[in-house]
């Protein structure tokens, strides 16, 4: 792996795709004027900028001040793509089948006991009881999974874009190498957390694919991407972009798979190398 001052970015990229968390968002969730005028200048280039999270829709409002162009982001680990022009509404959504929601769960609770669930809807989150609580959603249902995941309650069969595992005492790969082991046949494992808590999607579900799914519908081209992240739910989407960097503070996983490295989220890391992509831009247009 090279850094970002050693790795030639493209001269032309076409498309931008950042993480939030850990890469595009400082430590205290906000996003950096140095950071703002990147993404405004890339956008002002003609590059697209297109936010990629594992966060839903509706905790889109730290970044839609930021929004430009054609205002899309890639939401809940790609089970979702939403307009942030249209608050937040949702464009695409590659649901988890409740069927098989159900059965992760069962097999989770028997492979690792002691493990709680929140489940993700298109309409919001609730949880189990030992669930730790989202204090930003204070509408939630708190019951056990397996009512949550019923098709009548809550959310009148919304679709159900991820659910999410807790465990208080495994390690966080751990519990995710494991969930992998016993369930990864019938639905995608990843986790964006500190803590050992695991993120599940569809079969085939990430942020990468579904990356790949828009770019396609533009007629953009991997090697047309650069992509920004910093934790496993980054991984594919890394690998899959012809050019990728992770954040100085990513997670190994990330490292190994981004094929250039750049500052910590703290230090404005994707402003540094878009900064330099707008700066070669010019440089090659200047020269000709």
């Amino acid at each position: 792996m090279t850094s970002a001052t050693e790795q030639p970015a493209p001269a032309t990229p076409r498309l931008i795709a950042t993480d939030l968390d850990g890469t595009l968002l400082r430590d205290d969730k906000t996003v950096s004027d140095r950071t703002v005028a990147a993404l405004a200048a890339a956008e002002e280039a003609g590059i697209e900028v297109f936010f990629v999270t594992g966060r839903p829709a509706r905790w889109m409002d730290v970044v839609s001040a930021h929004v430009h162009g054609h205002g899309l982001a890639i939401c809940a680990n790609g089970a979702a793509v939403a307009d942030l022009h249209d608050g937040g509404r949702l464009l695409k959504v590659r649901a988890l089948e409740r069927a098989a929601a159900l059965d992760v769960v069962h097999t989770l609770r028997a492979a690792a006991p002691g493990t709680s669930f929140a489940v993700e809807l298109a309409t919001g989150i609730h949880y189990e009881p030992d669930y730790p609580p989202f204090h930003l959603d204070p509408g939630a249902t708190v019951a056990v999974a397996e009512k949550l995941l019923h098709e009548e309650t809550p959310g009148a069969g919304a679709p159900v874009l991820k659910v999410l595992a807790h465990h208080r005492e495994l390690a966080p790969d751990d519990f995710l190498a494991l969930a992998r082991r016993v369930a990864g046949d019938r639905a995608s494992f990843t986790r964006s957390s500190p803590t050992a808590l695991l993120e599940v999607s569809g079969p085939g579900v990430s942020k990468a694919s579904t990356l790949e799914l828009c770019c396609a519908e533009r007629g953009i081209s991997p090697a047309e991407v650069v992509a920004f992240g910093d934790m496993p739910n980054d991984v594919e989407m890394l690998s899959w972009a012809g050019t990728s960097y992770a954040m100085g503070n990513a997670h190994p996983a990330a490292l190994a798979a981004a094929s250039g490295r750049t500052a910590t989220n703290n230090e404005d890391g994707v402003a540094v190398v878009i900064e330099r992509i707008i700066a070669d831009r010019t440089r090659l247009r200047t020269e000709r």
